[in-house]
């Protein structure tokens, strides 16, 4: 289990966060939702590593990650795809995908790549393309596979469906569908498409102006897409 307690992030003087509190358990999907400029971005950069917070506490697994730089966090087993994307659009599929092999990984270069791609049959035909010259869902999806190679147990995603064509947004909800039941990661994902909400999500937490006022169950979800 991830753990969050009174949590709170600020860029200089400027607070983002006040005080969140949340979980993300192995084998469930969690949503966040808000509207633009609310913290939703800077929970999951202070949940990756990437940006410091300032007070409160983020265990795993029991075990106080006492604000891990990003990397140390990566081998324990927390994961990121950044909202934007962030491959690397002169290198190929494959150079993207062999980039983020890392000895933790559990097994060889090659091995967890043929691994990865079990899951993105899309990308297998694609390995030697540049990552700039893909659509960008593909880029996406790219991005996602590429996290997938440090083997995480966590998943932080953030606005995966951003500017995608509705087929692939399809084909990632079924892809994530599948990593849940086959590897049991928890996911976390920041999001505003309703249906792919709906489709994926256990709960889905409000933020509102940085702090956590809501909280919709499966069965609410359910409700509101009738």
């Amino acid at each position: 289990m991830l753990n969050v307690e009174n949590l709170s992030l600020h860029y200089g003087n400027s607070q983002i966060l006040y005080d969140v509190s949340m979980r993300a358990e192995l084998g469930s999907v969690t949503c966040v939702m808000g509207t633009n400029g609310v913290g939703k971005t800077s929970l999951l950069r202070a949940l990756s590593g990437a940006h410091p917070y300032s007070a409160g506490a983020i265990t795993l697994d029991g075990k106080d990650l006492d604000h891990a730089p990003a990397h140390q966090l990566a081998r324990l087993g927390i994961g990121y795809v950044p909202q934007g994307r962030g491959i690397f659009p002169q290198l190929s599929v494959r150079d993207n995908l062999r980039f983020a092999w890392h000895d933790y990984s559990g097994g060889t270069e090659d091995e967890v790549i043929d691994t990865v791609l079990q899951d993105f049959p899309r990308l297998v035909r694609l390995l030697d393309r540049d990552g700039g010259a893909l659509s960008g869902g593909e880029q996406q999806l790219l991005a996602l596979a590429r996290c997938l190679m440090g083997d995480p147990e966590f998943l932080l995603l953030d606005e995966p469906t951003e500017g995608i064509q509705p087929s692939i947004i399809e084909e990632m909800s079924e892809t994530l569908l599948k990593l849940r039941q086959d590897r049991g990661l928890a996911i976390l994902l920041v999001e505003q498409n309703f249906d792919f909400i709906s489709d994926l999500s256990d709960r889905v937490l409000v933020l509102e102006r940085g702090r956590i006022t809501g909280e919709l169950s499966k069965a609410d979800l359910s409700d509101q897409s009738k």
